[in-house]
C-alpha cells in the first residue's frame, strides 16, 4: 500500500476532493498547515506597514491507497492542484507497511 500526501493550495481543496472520489478514493484526511518552498513567502502591507509573511497557507491531504490505485491518485490531484502557478505544492508517496481497523482489527487493504 502507499501514502499519497498531497501539500496544495487550500482554494483547490474542493476540487481535489472531487478528483479524488471521481477515481474512488473513499477516505482521506485534510489538514491546514502553514509553510514555503522556493516562494520564500511573500510581503503585504497592514495599515500603512510592511510586513513579511513568511509562511504561507496550505493543505496537506494524506491518502492510503492500494499500490496499483497510487498512481491514479497522483495524477486526480495533479489535474485539480495544478494553476501553473508558482506555490502549486508538492506530492510525496510513502510505502505503508501496515494498516489496522481499530474498530474490527481487519488488516491490510481490508481496513482502507
Amino acid at each position: 500500500m502507499k501514502r499519497v500526501t498531497a501539500i496544495i493550495k487550500p482554494f483547490k481543496l474542493d476540487e481535489v476532493r472531487e478528483a479524488l472520489a471521481e477515481v474512488g478514493v473513499t477516505g482521506l484526511t485534510v489538514t491546514e498547515v502553514k509553510g514555503f518552498g522556493r516562494q520564500k513567502g511573500h510581503t503585504e502591507l497592514y495599515r500603512g506597514a510592511e510586513y513579511v509573511v513568511d509562511f504561507l497557507p496550505k493543505i496537506k491531504i494524506e491518502v492510503v491507497v492500494s499500490a496499483a490505485q497510487a498512481e491514479l491518485v497522483i495524477d486526480a490531484v495533479l489535474g485539480a492542484a495544478r494553476t501553473g502557478k508558482i506555490g502549486d505544492g508538492k506530492i510525496f508517496v510513502t510505502d505503508v507497511e501496515r494498516v489496522i481497523r481499530i474498530r474490527t482489527g481487519e488488516e491490510g487493504e481490508q481496513a482502507v
